[in-house]
């Protein structure tokens, strides 16, 4: 690798530090020498240290060259002045002339008017910032690229010293608030519905380095390499024993894991830092850190959840350059994990005894983190996004995990604990019964029968609908493996895709949904502007129509996968019936072009539509001319039928799918497609719940596609139902203007013997 020429300069000054830090002195004391350290070896006439105090205040804590009374006097707040910017974006800031900036701020009491350059970087420990450092010239000074890097390093270093209590009080440091014996509900966003009751497992493992300041640089490049070897071997091992162990479960994921591993970019970064005189550990740190900051001012949400996998990673690193390649903290005896973390890569989950976790809560996440698709498929409840969760629970506290209602109770009271084991105790003894109904057929006790599938979108769904006695997949999600990959599947690897989810399914009909990206759905590398309503903005069949080759491209893989094998494929986000006709011609094309390279055709194909748009349901008649199928997808449905945000927390519980008027919808839908001989069928969250099921069944659906736990508790339900009282009872609901008829139907449940 080529060093640059102020290589050697940057490990001087790193070196000059480390002596400081290491001499005589109290920690104010060394803190002011190297402040005197870097403003001789940069030739500027300032350097100012800040320190993040308790209440989000910056103090100065060092400095030369300003007049010295300012120590500890001048104070700003996070986003005051150019030093409080610095803090806030958390980014490096070098200007000329730092009094035509607006953000500037004259405190007299420093003298700093005489000065006009300013070159700033945060100081930086675990992705927060706990300070800010900064030089300065009287010169209209232009600040090069490798000075704010050398800034950069000495911060890292400079972090160390505040976090080693010297400055300010460990009190101060830990930020204890409340008292945290009492009883916690913390609420969050619900990634996977479900129950759990355990003990709370903190995910976390510091590693301690002793040593930042490398001796012999070409002794840590080395180091370097020889411990990316090994993760390397490891994460190959990982994939060996995820395919022998459990038919290729999570194999998209690890191999999007595994080049992120090889990426070049991150690698150089790492090399670099080591290049300025860092340790092997303290590189890696360092690129953590940057890209911490760098990833978290995305405004893109896939990019921002990149980050947890190079955290992953990073963590990997340093626990090989430690000699001790296991990534998991050590696990309690406890068999009951609930575990906690401010979020984490996919590996680092499955990394624990899978047997042992029973939740997953993340500070942050969000439902296209990787680690929740994971978890999602272990079927552990998970929350995301609540908030300063990590702030409030201590490993060992007992836990409950109610992701049905997005809520986490760190150390319940008595009561609370009781009423939620009575509650799983009872839920676990319906699950052990839903497992005699693996071979019994979904029908009323008046005998009309329905057919139940699961949605899906990893293999490991394939074995869950083989374990639920699941009639099919009415929704394979065909985008999540092009969400889980750093550049876009060719042909040949879609069609690996697909033929394996189709050999997998043992003759069960798989539905597979064309691409629904685009909007809210990124691809990491595809950079689309989301818009201000990217639910509503473009994608899906709207990217696809604008970007044709993706869409021929998909074609020419299921076709290749089918050979001469039914195959049956839908649109998403079907808002006229053009887009349907122009859909279909792109097929029609490429089936074409298939039979004319002599390539098997599918035995029998089947076009359907995805009906989540209500422009749609006015357009009926004609769309039931074209498709095969119809497919209710309710979550958008909803939400656009009602103007309401499902991502909301505020608007989560305000409108109801069982409302007068999203049943008379949906009712009306059921009752075209039966006058046009078209199956209709409905594939969001809605068939998931079981009083919800039933409200559906009564509105004459035949065919739901579910969550794969959902299967059992949703065919107990139907096994205990009769069709025809129902459909009485519902009939004369329908034109009530009551806001849900939700509690109307749950008597009706209870009044009939009627498992919900």
């Amino acid at each position: 690798m080529a060093r640059s020429p102020n290589m050697s300069g940057s490990r001087r000054l790193l070196a000059r530090v480390r002596d400081t830090m290491a001499g005589a002195g109290t920690a104010q004391e060394r803190l002011d020498g190297i402040a005197t350290t870097i403003a001789a070896d940069l030739v500027a006439e300032v350097c100012s240290i800040y320190v993040l105090r308790a209440g989000e205040i910056l103090e100065l804590f060092a400095n030369t060259g300003l007049t010295p009374e300012a120590v500890h006097r001048t104070r700003l707040n996070i986003g005051e002045g150019l030093i409080g910017i610095i803090a806030q974006r958390a980014r490096p800031i070098a200007l000329t002339n730092v009094q035509d900036h607006p953000a500037y701020v004259y405190r007299p009491e420093t003298g700093e008017e005489r000065y006009h350059s300013l070159a700033g970087v945060p100081i930086l420990r675990d992705g927060r910032v706990t300070g800010v450092l900064a030089v300065q010239n009287r010169t209209q000074r232009q600040y090069t690229e490798e000075e704010l890097e050398t800034l950069e390093t000495i911060a890292m270093v400079v972090a160390e010293m505040i976090a080693g209590g010297g400055l300010i009080s460990v009190d101060e440091l830990q930020a204890i608030e409340g008292l945290t014996m009492l009883p916690v509900s913390v609420e969050g966003v619900r990634l996977n519905g479900g129950l759990a009751i355990g003990t709370a497992y903190r995910h976390e493992r510091r590693i301690s380095i002793d040593k930042l300041v490398a001796d012999d640089t070409e002794a840590e490049r080395i180091r370097f390499g020889g411990a990316l070897g090994e993760m390397h071997g490891a994460i190959d091992r990982m994939l060996a024993a995820s395919d022998v162990a459990s038919g290729g479960e999570h194999r998209e994921i690890l191999e999007t894991y595994r080049m992120f591993a090889e990426d070049a970019g991150w690698l150089a970064r790492i090399h670099e830092a080591i290049e300025t005189g860092l340790t092997a550990e303290a590189a890696v740190i360092k690129v953590r850190n940057d890209t911490r900051v760098r990833f978290r001012q995305q405004m893109d949400p896939y990019l921002r959840e990149r980050l947890h996998d190079f955290e992953d990673l990073a963590n990997r690193l340093l626990n090989h350059l430690a000699g001790d390649p296991e990534t998991a903290p050590n696990s309690p005896e406890t068999r009951d994990i609930i575990l906690f973390a401010r979020n984490m890569g996919p590996a680092e989950l499955l990394d624990y005894d899978r047997a042992a976790l029973r939740g997953l809560v993340l500070e942050e996440g969000s439902a296209t983190t990787h680690v929740a698709i994971v978890a999602k498929a272990l079927d552990i409840p998970v929350i995301g996004r609540a908030a300063e969760v990590m702030a409030t629970v201590e490993n060992n506290d007992i836990v409950v995990l109610d992701g049905d209602n997005a809520e986490v109770h760190v150390r319940p009271s008595e009561e609370t604990l009781q009423s939620f084991s009575d509650t799983l105790n009872a839920r676990q003894q319906r699950i052990a019964a839903y497992a005699s109904l693996h071979d019994v057929p979904a029908e009323t006790k008046d005998g009309l029968r329905l057919s139940l599938s699961i949605n899906a979108g990893l293999f490991i769904d394939i074995q869950n609908m083989k374990d639920t006695g699941a009639d099919g997949i009415g929704l394979y999600r065909t985008e999540i493996p092009f969400m889980e990959s750093n550049d876009f599947p060719d042909v040949d690897r879609q069609a690996e895709l697909y033929k394996r989810v189709i050999d997998e399914s043992d003759g069960r009909p798989v539905i597979f949904r064309t691409l629904d990206v685009g909007g809210d759905k990124g691809l990491p590398y595809w950079k689309v502007d989301e818009g201000e309503n990217p639910a509503m903005g473009w994608r899906a069949v709207r990217v696809a129509l604008d970007r044709p080759v993706l869409l021929r491209h998909q074609f020419r893989a299921l076709i290749r996968a089918a050979e001469g094998r039914d195959l049956s494929v839908m649109f998403p986000m079907i808002t006229e019936v053009a887009e349907f006709d122009s859909l279909v011609a792109i097929l029609n094309q490429e089936l074409k072009t298939a039979e004319e390279r002599n390539r098997k055709l599918p035995r029998l194909l089947k076009v359907g539509t995805m009906l989540e748009v209500p422009a749609l349901a006015f357009q009926m008649k004609a769309l039931l001319q074209r498709v095969d199928f119809v497919s209710v997808g309710s979550n958008d449905l909803f939400q656009f039928l009602f103007a309401s945000d499902r991502g909301s927390p505020l608007l989560a519980d305000r409108y109801d799918p069982l409302s007068p008027p999203a049943l008379n919808l949906l009712g009306e839908l059921v009752r075209q497609c039966d006058e046009a001989g078209k199956p209709i069928s409905l594939c969001g969250e809605m068939a998931s719940r079981p009083l919800d099921a039933m409200g559906l069944g009564g509105l004459g659906f035949r065919n739901l596609s579910m969550t794969p736990s959902a299967i059992g508790p949703v065919k107990a339900m139907i096994r205990s139902l009769s069709a025809s009282d129902l459909k009485r009872y519902l009939d004369t609901l329908l034109q009530s203007h009551e806001h849900s008829l939700r509690e109307k139907l749950r008597e009706f449940a209870v009044d009939h013997g009627v498992m919900i």
